[in-house]
């Protein structure tokens, strides 16, 4: 405990003076201390406040580069100024001196010479997380050993307090600010990058990806090795590959870079609409080629993560979006928000129409999705909209991997990978056993809403039915409001009727029993039959004067 207070106190000494530093002593007032403390002199700047917090992070360090890089495409907190200097964070890391047997030895507790042939000393590559290092295994196999960098998780936890602490002081003295869902925001930086810390949740992620696509023949998932993993090292297969936007070595081993683009779009799209579960920097430094021309996503220390009740609505979004169908954009939106407080409603349905009357009258060849992207940031900030964490990821995945795919293939097109899926989401919409599924699920909600009726609901219902609750009102044409309470209470039997037709003629839709009509349920068909005509029937009671 005293460990970790020397350890705060120090890095708090080292904020105070990068403050100074940057000339934000007013600042540093704020937090309770004198600028006078600081032990280095004002740099004397004529950079913009946005350029100097962008220096600041800089000379912090890893953990404050990442916060930035991550806040980077979050135009709906954000100021488009500091946005531009986020984006020009690069993380500045040192190679730290290892002894990669002394390690693996002391954390599985084996004899390296047992099971590696060879080591190499020199780091394959730095990260400001962990090295990696090349390896073989005495078995012949050529793998990677990527190492967590000592003290970098308390380092990572210090450095966090910090953040927490300078954002509760902003959200203080800034009205703008405490507007802001800051805090929200944080906390999700937090999970993300204490997971990307885990390399056994890095080792689970390679396993769910191996798992979702181990029947797809387009990519190819690294092997990892157990025996050699945990929480501080990862070993994994080494992939012998060629860098996704390197056209001419694609073409030297007769790989058509065309196919390889669409296939990776088509791959991360697959991701994200299938599985729910992304790749969530898929730069092409992270994308490799084999030989054999399969793509190989690397490094999946942080992926997105969709649940299936948002999955749906996220689909019901890219429907909505190549209908060019605003109004229902609009719904899934909302329904997508983690918080929203639009200001007008047809405003923001209008700003929807603009994004999607620029995407169909632009050439499928010129749309640049970065340009759309934007456009969409710029409205969900307009409209006070606040997403969840996955759906920037989203933007940001997709942004990366289509400028990865422009770099080899200058005509990809976006938006023509997404039809197969409207098509494929439409035609699971109106499945039987999605039906019967929704069906379901709309009479167990039924089932539930009867259970939860208050207490006090209960007690009126007792009371009507021992004659001791009386009503004193007046009702003006008592005959035309029966006659409507009887006309909507058989206009709910005949629905509840559709409602229980249709989940009837599901279930013998996917039987093989009873008398069939070449390969249809000669029951299923009149079950159809008789839904249109309640259908019919339903319409003609509402719609009639």
């Amino acid at each position: 405990m005293f460990d970790k207070q020397q350890r705060k106190l120090k890095r708090s000494a080292k904020l105070i003076s990068v403050l100074s530093k940057y000339g934000f002593k007013d600042l540093i007032a704020r937090m309770g201390k004198k600028p006078e403390e600081s032990s280095v002199n004002e740099i004397v700047s004529k950079g913009t406040v946005y350029e100097r917090i962008r220096l600041v992070l800089e000379e912090l360090g890893p953990t404050f580069v990442k916060l930035g890089q991550t806040f980077s495409n979050r135009e709906d907190l954000l100021p488009p100024e500091l946005i531009q200097e986020l984006q020009k964070l690069q993380d500045r890391v040192e190679v730290v001196e290892m002894n990669v047997e002394e390690i693996l030895e002391n954390e599985f507790n084996i004899s390296v010479k047992e099971h590696f042939s060879e080591i190499i000393s020199k780091p394959l590559a730095t990260a400001s997380i962990a090295q990696v290092y090349k390896a073989t295994l005495i078995s012949g196999e050529e793998v990677i050993l990527k190492i967590k960098k000592p003290d970098v998780l308390s380092v990572i936890e210090d450095d966090l307090l910090l953040i927490k602490d300078l954002v509760k002081l902003i959200s203080t003295y800034s009205e703008i600010a405490s507007k802001l869902n800051l805090k929200q925001a944080i906390a999700t930086f937090e999970k993300s990058l204490l997971e990307e810390v885990s390399l056994v949740n890095e080792r689970n992620n390679i396993k769910q990806f191996s798992l979702n696509f181990k029947n797809n023949k387009e990519t190819y998932v690294p092997i990892v090795y157990d025996e050699f993993s945990n929480n501080n090292v990862l070993c994994m297969e080494f992939i012998d590959g060629i860098k996704v936007t390197d056209k001419t070595e694609l073409l030297r081993h007769n790989i058509d870079p065309v196919k390889i683009s669409e296939v990776g779009l088509r791959l991360f799209v697959s991701q994200i609409l299938d599985y729910g579960f992304f790749h969530a920097d898929p730069h092409a430094g992270n994308i490799l080629v084999k030989k054999d021309g399969r793509v190989v996503f690397i490094d999946f220390g942080a992926v997105g993560k969709i649940q299936p009740n948002d999955k749906e609505v996220l689909e019901s979004l890219i429907v909505a979006f190549v209908a060019k169908n605003s109004n229902k954009i609009v719904r899934s939106l909302k329904k997508m928000a983690v918080s929203y407080e639009i200001p007008d409603d047809r405003k923001f349905e209008n700003d929807v129409d603009e994004v999607l009357n620029f995407v169909h009258s632009t050439s499928l060849k010129d749309i640049n999705p970065h340009i759309i992207i934007n456009k969409m940031k710029d409205v969900l900030k307009d409209n006070q909209l606040y997403m969840p964490d996955y759906f920037y990821l989203l933007f940001k995945g997709i942004g990366l991997i289509e400028g990865v795919g422009r770099t080899i293939n200058p005509d990809l097109d976006i938006v023509k990978s997404l039809h197969p899926y409207t098509k494929k989401i439409l035609t699971k919409k109106i499945s039987p056993k999605k039906l019967l599924k929704n069906g379901m699920d709309k009479v167990i909600n039924f089932t539930d809403n009867v259970d939860e009726i208050p207490k006090e609901l209960r007690s009126v219902l007792q009371k009507l039915d021992d004659n001791k609750f009386t009503i004193s009102s007046e009702i003006k044409n008592i005959e035309k409001t029966n006659n409507l309470i009887k006309s909507s209470i058989v206009n709910l039997i005949l629905a509840m009727i559709l409602g229980a037709n249709i989940i009837a003629t599901a279930i013998v839709f996917v039987s093989e029993s009873g008398p069939r009509i070449g390969e249809m349920s000669l029951v299923a068909v009149l079950g159809f039959v008789f839904s249109i005509f309640l259908v019919i029937v339903l319409l003609l009671r509402i719609t009639r004067k």
